[in-house]
């Protein structure tokens, strides 16, 4: 034990009387720790906002959506025509014959774009459906309340508006109970949805479209209020699509029977729209397990590109240590001439490069979890920068997630970096010939 502590106490003793050379050593250590934390860090909050985005659809929700066919954008130079594709009613009732154990299918039926509310226009989608959609897509209300199975049956002009229309329409006034134009039909706002973590995320994509920008209405009263065809008239033309229904929701009961109804489903689809030409499906609980699949490798590829800073650093411990070991040969010397075995030297030198490369891990922890702390709140400012305003979307936004184990990990590399890297120039020292050492000058 006295071995020990006394060859610890000259080791770090040689560090204090080299502080500048100790710091630019320790440095490629410092900032691979840093790296390795910081990537990490944005990797996991990127794979854990993507991962609350497409799990928001409902890990175990069967999406089936109409599509409008290629060959359906182009009208032939007709100067007027109507196309028809999608999901059926027909389709529905085939859907729910084959799955009856399914905890629910929800039918949405895409209706007016256009609403209003007094001299307040925009652009929305409101689309019919049962009020079973509330526990499908885990919807919550923030005000009043949502549709009911007495408004399906009435077919009453009532509707449910998302947070982004009511914010735009009611920013002083109480929405529920105000009334709203969906292309000139006038319908009684009876609720108000809480926002959904979906705008401009992953699921978001995946749906296309901003789902706080909803508004639901009884199916029955979409249906009766606008029909199947929506018409469309520009430059003295028009063009219609008959669509009875744009999606339909299962909901299986978990995630084992979620890939079993899916290839059910598909092939069921396919005998009515061949090679699903007009339909698709989307299945969020596999888009999640290849999301996990894929960032896990992206994550992988990023600790590995940050570990060669580590490996660098070790180099540089190495290269400065095998120096030292020219520098300090007649102190070797001496040691060897007073007793010192090779053991001491060697501990001695692996004291030095250990001490160094377990400091810089620390300096490089605390670095890391700062700059990850500091970067959400530090991008919009470098996003204003003069020379980088136009390289960034908007949009662009970072939630770094700090984890446990990357810096348990970073520590230990960085450590073991360090004690590796040390060994050889320990054993040069070590092996130097006591004579030889004393006549360096």
């Amino acid at each position: 034990m006295r071995f020990l502590m006394e060859t610890t106490r000259l080791g770090l003793g040689n560090l204090r009387r080299h502080k500048l050379r100790s710091t630019l050593t320790s440095l490629g250590i410092i900032l691979g720790v840093a790296a390795v934390i910081v990537v990490v860090a944005i990797g996991e909050g990127n794979k854990r906002a993507a991962l609350r985005d497409i799990q928001a659809l409902g890990a175990t929700n069967i999406i089936l959506r109409s599509a409008k066919p290629p060959e359906a954008n182009s009208s032939g130079g007709s100067r007027s025509f109507l196309v028809a594709y999608g999901l059926k009613f027909q389709d529905l009732r085939r859907v729910t014959g084959s799955v009856p154990d399914a905890r629910f299918i929800v039918p949405l039926k895409a209706v007016g774009s256009e609403m209003s509310y007094g001299a307040i226009r925009t652009l929305s989608q409101a689309f019919g459906t049962t009020p079973d959609l509330q526990d499908a897509a885990r919807l919550r209300i923030a005000r009043g309340r949502y549709i009911t199975d007495t408004d399906v049956e009435g077919r009453e002009p009532v509707c449910v508006l998302g947070s982004e229309v009511a914010k735009q329409f009611f920013k002083l006034v109480e929405p529920v109970g105000q009334s709203i134009r969906i292309d000139q039909q006038v319908f009684r706002i009876v609720g108000v949805l809480e926002p959904i973590g979906l705008a401009g995320g992953a699921g978001s994509a995946l749906v296309g479209r901003d789902l706080n920008k909803d508004v639901h209405l009884p199916i029955t009263t979409a249906e009766r209020a606008f029909g199947n065809t929506i018409v469309r008239r520009q430059s003295g033309s028009f063009s219609g699509e008959e669509i009875e229904l744009s999606e339909i929701y299962v909901t299986m009961n978990d995630t084992e029977e979620v890939v079993v109804a899916s290839g059910r489903l598909t092939r069921l689809l396919d005998v009515g729209h061949p090679k699903l030409a007009d339909v698709q499906v989307i299945v969020p609980w596999e888009l999640l397990e290849n999301a996990k699949k894929a960032l896990l490798v992206w994550n992988i590829m990023l600790v590995a590109i940050a570990a060669i800073s580590l490996l660098v650093g070790g180099i540089g411990i190495m290269n400065i240590m095998l120096a030292s070991v020219t520098e300090r040969t007649k102190e070797i010397g001496i040691r060897r001439a007073l007793g010192a075995t090779r053991k001491h030297i060697v501990m001695q030198f692996l004291v030095e490069t250990g001490s160094l490369s377990a400091l810089g891990g620390l300096i490089g922890i605390g670095l890391g979890i700062g700059v990850s702390v500091g970067l959400e709140s530090l991008l919009p400012w470098v996003q204003r920068l003069p020379l980088l305003r136009g390289a960034f979307d908007g949009k662009v936004t970072l939630s770094p997630e700090i984890t446990w184990w990357s810096i348990v990990a970073s520590f230990l590399v960085s450590a073991g970096v360090g004690l590796v890297f040390g060994i050889y120039p320990a054993i040069v020292a070590s092996r130097k010939d006591p004579i030889v050492a004393l006549r360096h000058t």
